[in-house]
Parts: C-alpha cells; sequence; structure tokens
C-alpha cells in the first residue's frame, strides 16, 4: 500500500475523532452544570493545604492557651514497707551451692571428730579392754572336755583353758599373784597374740598345744612355752570366778612365764601343726 492511499484514509479518520471527543466534552460539561457540580467553582473555592509546621504550631497555641492548662497530678502518698517472705523469694543457685559446701564440710569435720572421740574415749562396758563375763564356768569346763579344745571369747581376744589342780603350788612360784586366783579356781585366761612377733596363735588339736604358724613358737595347755622364737609364755589376763561365772580383765595385759617353766608338765599328745618342739 502506498503513502499517498494511507494518508488519504487516516486524515478523515483523526478528523473523525477529534470531533468525537470536542463533543463528547462539551457534552459532560453541559451535564455538570445542569447538575450543579461545577469542578471549577469547586476548586477556586477550596482553601491552600496547611503544612505540617502550620499543624504543629497550632496544637502548641491550643495546649498552652489559656484555659486548656493541664492540671498537676497530685503524687499518692508512699506504701508502707513489708518485707518479703523469705519463702516465696526462694534460695539463689550461689546461695544453694555456698550451703551445700558449708554443710558437706561440717558433715565430714563432725564425723571425723567423732570417730576420733571414739577411738580415744576408752570403753566402759563390753569389748576388749573392759571385764568381760564369760559364762558358768560348769558349762565352758564342760564345754572344753568334750570338744577338747579352748573356749574361745572373740570380743576378748583370748582362750579359756582348764588349770590343773596340783599344778596351783607350782604356779605360784612362777606366776604373779594378778592370775593365781583364776588358777586356784581351775581356769587360766591366755591372749591370743604370740609374745614372738604378734601373730594370732591357734590351737593345734593333734598335739593338743598352741602352736603360732608365723615363727613356729608353741605352747602347752596353760600357754607355757616348749618351742619356737617366743622370749616367754603365752600372756595371760586376770580371771575372778563368783556365784559359778567366769570374768576377765582385759584391761591390762598379764605378761607370760619366762622360758623353762612347766608346771603341768604336759606334752605333746600327737603330731604337731607347725613344726617340730624344741627350746630356743
Amino acid at each position: 500500500m502506498e503513502g499517498t492511499t494511507v494518508l488519504t484514509i487516516a486524515v478523515p479518520v483523526l478528523v473523525a475523532l477529534g470531533a468525537l471527543v470536542v463533543f463528547t466534552t462539551a457534552r459532560r460539561r453541559d451535564t455538570d452544570r445542569a447538575l450543579g457540580n461545577d469542578r471549577g467553582a469547586d476548586e477556586k473555592s477550596q482553601a491552600p493545604a496547611r503544612r505540617g509546621r502550620e499543624i504543629e504550631r497550632q496544637a502548641v497555641l491550643a495546649r498552652t492557651s489559656a484555659g486548656t492548662e493541664l492540671a498537676p497530678a497530685e503524687s499518692a502518698p508512699p506504701a508502707p514497707y513489708v518485707p518479703p517472705d523469705e519463702e516465696s523469694i526462694g534460695v539463689t543457685r550461689r546461695q544453694f551451692f555456698n550451703r551445700g559446701l558449708v554443710g558437706m564440710m561440717v558433715f565430714g569435720l563432725s564425723g571425723f571428730g567423732a570417730a576420733c572421740i571414739a577411738f580415744l574415749w576408752p570403753k566402759l562396758a563390753g569389748g576388749f579392754g573392759s571385764t568381760i563375763n564369760v559364762g558358768s564356768i560348769e558349762d565352758i569346763l564342760s564345754t572344753i572336755r568334750d570338744t577338747r579344745e579352748p573356749f574361745y571369747v572373740p570380743e576378748g581376744r583370748f582362750y579359756v583353758n582348764p588349770f590343773p589342780q596340783d599344778a596351783v603350788e607350782a604356779a605360784k612360784a612362777a606366776y604373779g599373784p594378778s592370775v593365781i586366783p583364776g588358777m586356784e579356781a581351775g581356769v587360766v585366761a591366755l591372749y591370743q597374740k604370740c609374745p614372738h612377733l604378734g601373730c594370732r596363735v591357734p590351737w593345734c588339736a593333734t598335739s593338743q598345744w598352741f602352736e603360732c604358724p608365723c615363727h613356729g613358737s608353741q605352747y602347752n595347755r596353760v600357754g607355757e612355752k616348749k618351742g619356737g622364737p617366743a622370749p616367754r609364755g603365752m600372756d595371760q589376763f586376770a580371771v575372778s570366778v563368783e556365784g559359778g561365772r567366769i570374768s576377765v580383765d582385759t584391761s591390762t595385759v598379764v605378761d607370760g612365764p619366762p622360758i623353762g617353766t612347766n608346771t603341768t608338765g604336759q606334752e605333746a599328745e600327737g603330731p604337731h601343726c607347725v613344726g617340730e618342739s624344741g627350746e630356743h
């Protein structure tokens, strides 16, 4: 299509559209005037827009003008002091750890102190270091005859064995006066510890002697040394018999008889449990 033909068609179309716009604008203006909506008059009658500073200034004048002041608030009287409840406050973590540490230290020191006092405090009744009521002398001697072994008292750490009545006179020349009353009553109380190095001396059922397994010391039925390196016979405790009952005082250890003492003449009645006997 050529440019002349395009112009020939476009010009009439543009003229027609312009005429339509002018007609429509005139028509709307006539309608607004008929309805009383004159936009131009409204735009002219509107007041110019106020700026923000003017609005703030008017607000300040309104607050500070006479009759618009704010009434000062009256302060209320102070409330009385009420101490806080300790239970409601609770315990802080620092307080908890501090109190726990102090409590453990006090508990530990108390236990240590009680143990020291218990160790140093003398026993007033019962146990080693006190006077022990062993029991009826008849029952104890009967048990020894039936079992063929000494009567052992663990809380007193001693053995009870019979002492022959025909050996009492010979014993008075070899033993101290503290153990003679028990021998006269027919019994001796022998400390379980060997006089050599302190081992516990057991009873040998075959030889009917006390024989130490540590170094071979041997003692007859009443604790007199028969062999081994021990420096003396077995140590003893004082014995008293009242009303047919045996009491043994373990507060004092009485040294055993010297080497060579043999008041009963008892020899080994069978094989030894520890080596052979022999004087040293």
